[in-house]
C-alpha cells in the first residue's frame, strides 16, 4: 500500500531528484503533467509523495529514492507531523531491537494486518521497558478519544473500511488491551497530577472530617492516599493510528537493517533536529559528557528537563540502572524514553509534565541528577509554590527560577547525590538569590562554580556556567568551594571551545578538590574558597571575581615571548613579500587560454567532487568555513549521523561556497584527517592531471568567482561546478602553483602577525591595569 497521505514540499522534491529547487519550479511551469498541490500554502505548496516519485520516475529523473531519503520524506510528511511520526518509528525500532522475530511475523502481509497485530506486539517491550499507563486498559488518541488496543485477527477488515472499534470510556468498560495487565480501577481524578500550568487542585475534603457528629467519635485511622504512578510518555499506538503510518514503518524497518535499529532512530531524530533549530534548545554532547564526568558513576540517575536526552545518554551504562526524565513537552520525554531505550539496556521512566509544578518522581533519591534547565522563566509556578517542601534553602523569587530548579534537583538527590545543572551567569550573582545562596554555602550544598569559555553552549554570546551540587550528609565544620574559570580556552572558531582542555581541566580539578575537600590556588584558572569569605552582602559565586591573577611574573613573560614572535613574525613577512610585478610579454594572454571548469573536469574523472555537513561516527574536528576563511585550524563540531563523514587528505582543495568571498584552500598534513564542514565543497584533484595549488589560485580569481556565483535577496552562493580553469601542460600548471604557493605563504604569515599584534597589545593594556605590567 502506498502512502498517498505523505507530502513533500518543493524543497523536498529538489532533495529526492538531486537538483535545485529552481528546477522543480520550471518543472511545474513546462510540465502539464506535473502533479498538482494537495496542501500547504500558495507560496509552500505541498505535493503527495507518491505522485512525485510516479512522476519523476516516468519523466527519468528518479531511478530510484535513497532509502533514507524516502524514510525522512515520509516522516516529514506524516499527516500526525514529524514528531508524532518519529515516535511511531521510534517504537518499531525499538520492538526490531528487542524482538526481531516479533516484527518479522507482524510485518508479513497487508499494511491492515500490520496495523491490527503492531499493537499487541508493541505492548510487549513497552510495557516492560517503560512502564504501565495508570488505570491501563484503553489507548488514547491523538484527540483523546478512547480505543482499545486491537486483536489482530478480528479487526484486519475493520481497518481496511477505516472503521474503529467501538469502545467508549463512558460506557461499558473497555475491553482489556492485548498483553497489558490486568485492568485496576480507574484513578481518582483528585489524586491525578495537576495539568501542566495549571493552578494546582485542591484536594477532596476527607469524609471521615465531615461526617455526621454521631460517627466522629473516634474515627478509625485513615493512611493517606497514594499518588498516583507517573504516566509514560511512551504509549502503545493504536491500529487506527498505525495504519498511515505503514510505508514509513516499514521503511524504518529498511533502514534498521541497514544501519542497526539505535542508529537508524539516531539518525532520523538528528536530521529531525537539524531540520528545526529553533524549536529545541540542545545541550552540546561534549558538555553532556563533561557533566556526566562531574556527577560520576550513578545507579540512579534523574534529568528533570531532559530536552532530547543528551544527558542521560552520557551517563555510564551499568548493570540494573534506572534512568528517569521528565518535559514539559509531550513529544521530547517520548522521544528521550525511546532513545534511552534504544542506547542501553537500562530501566528507562519517562513521562511529560511541568516539573516544578507536578513533579512526577516525589518520592524518587538518586543518586545523580544532571539538568539543563530553561533560563529566565518567570512562569515557573512562583504563585501555586510558595509552601512547597522542596524550598529547603529558601523561597525562589519570581526572577529566579534557576534557584527553584537548583532546590527542586536537591530534594531529588539522596543523601550524598550529586546534581550538576547548566546555568546562567546572573543566577551566581543577582541580589534576589542572595539569601539563597548564602544557604546553599553554609550548609555545604553547592561544592563548585565552574565558568564556561563563550561559545560552551546556547546561548553562544556569554560564558555559561555549571553549578555542582551535593545533598549535605552532614554539615560541613569548614566548608570551603571549588571556582573554576575555564575562559581561557576559548576559540576564535565558531565550532566552541577546546573541549579536551576545558574537560581536563575542570575534571582534574574537582577530583583534587572532592578528595581533599580543598584546592590549592592556580592562578586565574581555580582554587577553593572558604564560605566565610563569600558570605558578603552581594554572595557573589562569579568565579573570575575570585580567582587570583596571573602573577607578574608570568605575565610579562608571556608578553615578551609574544613580542618576540610578532618581530620574527614580521622578519618572515618582509622576506615573503611578493616581488615587483613584471608585465606579461607572452602574446598568449589569460584571456585567450582555452578554458574548462570544474564541473567537466569532474565527469572526465580529472577530479572528485564531495560535499560536506556529516559528522559521522569517528569524533575528529571538523573543517567549518569559517577555519577556510580565517585561515586557521579545524574548530567545528558536526552532530554525530550514521552517514560517513568526508574526511580531508593532503592536496585537496576546500572551496566555501557561501558569503561571496574569493576563497579556496590546499589541505597540508596539519589539517588533514579533518572532517568537512557545512557549506564547503571538496575537490580532489588526480595529481597527473592537476596540480592543487594552480587548481587552488585560479579559483581565487575575483571574475571567476563573479561568474560562477548566483545571488539571493541576502546571500551570496558559489557554484563550484561553474568555475573555470585555463587547460595548461602540467609544468605549466606546477609553474603557477609554486607562485600561488609562495602568496598563500605570505598571507598566512600576515594573519599570524596581525593575531600577535592583537594579542600583544591586548597583554599590555591588561597588563598595566591589573598591575602585572609597569609603564617603564
Amino acid at each position: 500500500m502506498q502512502d498517498s497521505a505523505t507530502e513533500v514540499t518543493a524543497a523536498g522534491i529538489a532533495r529526492l531528484a538531486g537538483v535545485g529547487r529552481a528546477a522543480v519550479s520550471n518543472w511545474r511551469r513546462r510540465h502539464a503533467d506535473f502533479p498538482r498541490p494537495v496542501g500547504g500554502t500558495e507560496t509552500s505548496p505541498a505535493f503527495a509523495l507518491a505522485e512525485i516519485e510516479s512522476w519523476l520516475r516516468k519523466q527519468g529523473k528518479l531511478a530510484e529514492v535513497p532509502l533514507r531519503e524516502r524514510v525522512w520524506q515520509q516522516l516529514v510528511g506524516h499527516p500526525e507531523g514529524p514528531t508524532t511520526a518519529l515516535t511511531y518509528a521510534g517504537c518499531v525500532l525499538l520492538l526490531i531491537h528487542e524482538r526481531p522475530t516479533v516484527w518479522l511475523d507482524v510485518s508479513a502481509g497487508s499494511d491492515e494486518r500490520l496495523a491490527a497485530m503492531l499493537p499487541g506486539a508493541l505492548e510487549q517491550v513497552i510495557v516492560p521497558r517503560f512502564g504501565q499507563v495508570p488505570g491501563r486498559g484503553v489507548h488514547r488518541g491523538r484527540e483523546g478519544s478512547a480505543v482499545t488496543a486491537v486483536n489482530a485477527p478480528n479487526t484486519v477488515n475493520s481497518l481496511a473500511a477505516g472503521t474503529v472499534p467501538s469502545t467508549s470510556v463512558n460506557t461499558a468498560p473497555a475491553t482489556r488491551a492485548v498483553n497489558s495487565a490486568p485492568a485496576v480501577p480507574a484513578v481518582n481524578p483528585a489524586l491525578r497530577a495537576p495539568a501542566v500550568n495549571s493552578a494546582p487542585v485542591a484536594p477532596a475534603a476527607n469524609p471521615a472530617l465531615v461526617a455526621p457528629a454521631a460517627f466522629a467519635v473516634n474515627p478509625a485511622p485513615t493512611s493517606p492516599p497514594t499518588p498516583a504512578p507517573p504516566t509514560p510518555a511512551v504509549h502503545t499506538p493504536t491500529g487506527p493510528q498505525l495504519l498511515p503510518s505503514a510505508p514509513l514503518l516499514r521503511g524504518a524497518a529498511e533502514l534498521a537493517a541497514e544501519l542497526g535499529a539505535r542508529q537508524a532512530f539516531e539518525f532520523l531524530l538528528g536530521r529531525h533536529l537539524d531540520a528545526n533549530p529553533r524549536q529545541y534548545t540542545l545541550t552540546p554532547t561534549e558538555l553532556a559528557r563533561l557533566m556526566a564526568e562531574l556527577a560520576g558513576p550513578a545507579h540512579t540517575a534523574l534529568d528533570p528537563a531532559c530536552g532530547t536526552g543528551a544527558l542521560l545518554r552520557a551517563v555510564t551504562p551499568r548493570p540494573e540502572q534506572q534512568l528517569y526524565a521528565q518535559d514539559n513537552a509531550p513529544e521530547l520525554a517520548a522521544l528521550t524514553a525511546l532513545r534511552l531505550a534504544l542506547h542501553a539496556r537500562v530501566t528507562v521512566r519517562g513521562t511529560a509534565g511541568d516539573t516544578l509544578r507536578a513533579d512526577a518522581y516525589p518520592a524518587l533519591r538518586a543518586d545523580v541528577v544532571l539538568c539543563h534547565p530553561p533560563f529566565n522563566e518567570r512562569n515557573w509556578g512562583h504563585d501555586e509554590l510558595a509552601y512547597d517542601p522542596r524550598w529547603e534553602y529558601g523561597f525562589p523569587a519570581r526572577n529566579e527560577s534557576e534557584l527553584a530548579w537548583v532546590q527542586h534537583a536537591l530534594a531529588r538527590l539522596k543523601d550524598g547525590g550529586t546534581a550538576v545543572l547548566l546555568m546562567p551567569p546572573a543566577a551566581a550573582s543577582r541580589r534576589s538569590g542572595r539569601r539563597i545562596r548564602a544557604d546553599l554555602l553554609r550548609r555545604g550544598a553547592l561544592r563548585a562554580v565552574v565558568a564556561l569559555p563563550i561559545g560552551a553552549a546556547p546561548p553562544y554570546n556569554i560564558p555559561l556556567h555549571l553549578w555542582v551540587l551535593r545533598r549535605p550528609e552532614r554539615a560541613p565544620a569548614q566548608p570551603e568551594v571549588l571556582l573554576v574559570d575555564t575562559g581561557r580556552f576559548a576559540t576564535e572558531g565558531r565550532g566552541g571551545p577546546d573541549w579536551q582542555a576545558v574537560r581536563g581541566a575542570v575534571t582534574e580539578a574537582w577530583r583534587a578538590f572532592d578528595r581533599a575537600g580543598r584546592l590549592d590556588e592556580e592562578p586565574g584558572l581555580a582554587r577553593s574558597v572558604p564560605v566565610i569569605e563569600l558570605l558578603d552582602d552581594d554572595v557573589d559565586l562569579a568565579p573570575a571575581r575570585h580567582l587570583p591573577p596571573a602573577t607578574a611574573a608570568d605575565g610579562a613573560d608571556e608578553l615578551t615571548a609574544v613580542r618576540e614572535r610578532l618581530g620574527e613574525t614580521l622578519r618572515l613577512t618582509a622576506d615573503l613579500t611578493p616581488p615587483p610585478v613584471a608585465h606579461s610579454a607572452d602574446p598568449e594572454r589569460p584571456g585567450r587560454w582555452p578554458l574548462t571548469t570544474i564541473g567537466e573536469l569532474a565527469r572526465g574523472g580529472a577530479l572528485v567532487m564531495r560535499t560536506g555537513g556529516n559528522g559521522g561516527h569517528a569524533r575528529v574536528p571538523v573543517l567549518t568555513d569559517h577555519d577556510v576563511l580565517a585561515g586557521t585550524a579545524p574548530s567545528g563540531m558536526l552532530p554525530g549521523s550514521d552517514e560517513e563523514a568526508v574526511l580531508t587528505e593532503p592536496g585537496d582543495v576546500v572551496v566555501p561556497v557561501l558569503g561571496g568571498g574569493s576563497m579556496a584552500r590546499v589541505i597540508d598534513d596539519t589539517t588533514a584527517g579533518a572532517a568537512l564542514g557545512r557549506s564547503l565543497v571538496l575537490l580532489r584533484p588526480d595529481p597527473g592531471s592537476l596540480d592543487p595549488w594552480f587548481l587552488a589560485g585560479f579559483l581565487r580569481g575575483t571574475a571567476n568567482n563573479r561568474q560562477a556565483s548566483s545571488y539571493a535577496s541576502t546571500a551570496t552562493r558559489l557554484d563550484v561546478r561553474r568555475l573555470q580553469l585555463p587547460r595548461l601542460s602540467l609544468d605549466e600548471q606546477r609553474r603557477y602553483g609554486a607562485r600561488f604557493r609562495a602568496l598563500e605563504d605570505f598571507e598566512r604569515t600576515l594573519r599570524q602577525a596581525g593575531r600577535l599584534g592583537e594579542q600583544l597589545v591586548r597583554g599590555m593594556y591588561d597588563g598595566l591595569t591589573d598591575g602585572t605590567v609597569t609603564p617603564d
